[in-house]
């Protein structure tokens, strides 16, 4: 046995498809992997885990990594599980937690998916590899390539923020900026599939990001000792990140990991007023989202009018007995300063949206103040200088200090 994956499955039919092929989409929608869990079960424990390195490799027989490969990696996992008392205070709560995917090697969560992808493409024979990014992922792509030794092109919104470019180019990625959205990027990315043999590498467009995303929810687990909390918040664009965690509480259930009867946590999808088709289709009542006509967002992982898993997210936060809501677009940089400066914790704008979306759902009792509640540093603060710029005071050495003013500046 080379893996416990036994097969591929659409997630839009539950049509079976072979898993020792390179495969992307079905009927033009993404796929699952599915495992043998009973097998896993009788192969490992959860005790076991406890003298394995503390990498997203920890978890191997539920990776589809066949075991005789070796991972494409930079040490990605475990990141930081932080208690955020003040921020708690303040929204009156007992039990809040931010989970700092900042810390992964290229600076967020998208590590997680890109290992996955790179390793698998490269497990597969791809040599080239393309895809559309507005942020986070571009950057993740290169750099996972670059380990692999394989030819990576990114395609990105000319209005990406500008250190995802630079890092896309400097990990050797052939980087083009593009005037439009990342759907237009995407475009890009399939009219070139033919002419230039690429393998799109697109959010869902093939099916082991999920796997690589799905790390955050086995360790978050892990981490509180198979107790899930009660919410999480997750700000979504593509959706595999969110898709991902479920993916992963139902496969732990499943497995008879969780404490006690399973208790699953609500997912709360979270996205700016700027670009919001998840959160306006599940206000509707649909299962499919419509593209979201004139997108704009400083929270450009977020930035996604159309997603090809939309299905998959609204069938997951519906599941979970979750919701899906916007945030006002100005206020994202108010929340990536109180968080910065009442708990030391610098959030990418994706995870500041997931303030806000915390703010109305304590106002309004939706979240109670004995949950326990998880939000998702996606990312970075540092890589978006633009979200980030401010007037400050100056000093003029040639004059004497104003003490008094200094210190109520």
């Amino acid at each position: 046995m080379t893996s416990f994956v036994t097969h591929l499955e659409g997630a839009i039919d539950g049509t079976i498809l072979p898993a020792d092929r390179i495969q992307t989409l079905h009927k033009d929608r993404p796929l699952w992997v599915r495992y043998d869990l009973a097998a896993v079960g009788r192969a490992m424990t959860k005790e076991m885990l406890r003298d394995r390195p503390a990498t997203m490799w920890r978890y191997r027989e539920l990776l589809p990594v066949p075991f005789e490969s070796q991972p494409v990696s930079l040490g990605e996992g475990q990141t930081p599980l932080l208690t955020c008392s003040r921020l708690a205070a303040r929204y009156g709560l007992s039990d809040l937690w931010i989970k700092d995917e900042s810390h992964l090697p290229t600076g967020s969560f998208k590590s997680r998916g890109l290992t996955m992808a790179i390793t698998m493409a490269h497990h597969f024979g791809v040599h080239r590899v393309a895809l559309p990014s507005a942020g986070n992922a571009g950057g993740a792509a290169a750099a996972y390539a670059a380990r692999a030794g394989m030819e990576a092109y990114v395609f990105m919104p000319q209005d990406t923020p500008v250190v995802n470019i630079y890092e896309c180019a400097q990990a050797g990625a052939k980087t083009f900026l593009v005037n439009g959205l990342i759907t237009d990027c995407g475009r890009i990315v399939r009219e070139g599939k033919q002419r230039l043999d690429w393998f799109d590498l697109s959010t869902l467009k093939e099916p082991y990001r999920i796997e690589g995303k799905k790390t955050m929810g086995l360790e978050l687990a892990e981490q509180f000792e198979w107790d899930l909390p009660d919410v999480i918040l997750y700000p979504t664009g593509g959706g595999t990140g969110l898709i991902g965690m479920w993916k992963a509480f139902q496969e732990l259930a499943a497995l008879g990991w969780l404490q006690g009867k399973p208790k699953f946590p609500r997912m709360v999808s979270v996205q700016s007023t700027g670009c919001a088709p998840i959160a306006t289709a599940f206000a509707a009542g649909s299962r499919f989202a419509e593209p979201f006509a004139n997108a704009a967002t400083i929270a450009s992982g977020i930035r996604v009018p159309a997603a090809v898993g939309d299905f998959m997210i609204l069938d997951a936060v519906r599941e979970s007995g979750g919701t899906a809501l916007t945030v006002d677009e100005a206020g994202i940089r108010e929340w990536m300063r109180l968080v910065a400066s009442s708990e030391g914790i610098a959030i990418c704008p994706e995870t500041a949206a997931c303030i806000g979306a915390l703010e109305k759902l304590t106002s309004s009792g939706w979240i109670r103040p004995e949950e326990r509640v998880v939000v998702f540093n996606t990312g970075a603060s540092q890589k978006y200088v633009e979200a980030l710029a401010c007037e400050l005071p100056k000093l003029d050495i040639t004059k004497p200090i104003d003490w008094d003013w200094l210190s109520e500046a």
